[in-house]
């Protein structure tokens, strides 16, 4: 079993706003859907929430501590550990939120990071730190949008 997490962020490790992507650019967005479609995605329930309806030709899995929470589109489960059991041995993605990417960022073996060279001063949640010296980084694609560079870079875990 494989995990993965997936995120794009700010200059400071900014993730998002208002429970919202700070940036929006469509060849990340690209990106994203290449990388993860046909593999299964993990998320909290606020991520889920943020979308318009689970993602298409994924499985979708959500957590939260609610046990009478329904996901149209996803499996719900109720922990990390629940989470990595309903994997099964298959590989997954970790896509958000925050308190999710902390959690599973010890689990993970690598960091797909779409690194944003922007700042947003205002944003509310942010990437978990992690040492970048116990990773191997290759930088697999650069895009520029509006005016901002990114780089589609990969973290592989020593």
């Amino acid at each position: 079993m494989s995990i993965a997490i997936i995120a794009a962020v700010g200059r400071n490790n900014e993730l998002g706003k208002n429970n919202d992507l700070i940036w929006h650019f469509r060849q990340d967005m690209q990106f994203f859907k290449q990388t993860t479609t046909g593999a299964t995605v993990i998320m909290g329930r606020r991520t889920f929430e943020s979308l318009p309806k689970a993602l298409p030709n994924r499985r979708n899995l959500v957590i939260t501590a609610n046990a009478n929470y329904q996901a149209e589109g996803a499996e719900v489960v109720g922990s990390v550990d629940a989470a990595l059991e309903a994997l099964n041995g298959e590989n997954a993605f970790i896509i958000g939120g925050a308190s999710v990417y902390k959690a599973f960022l010890p689990l993970a073996n690598t960091l797909i990071l779409t690194e944003i060279d922007a700042v947003c001063a205002d944003a509310d949640t942010y990437f978990p730190a992690f040492d970048k010296g116990a990773y191997t980084r290759e930088v697999i694609g650069t895009a520029e949008e509006n005016g901002v560079a990114f780089s589609f870079v990969k973290y592989t875990k020593n």
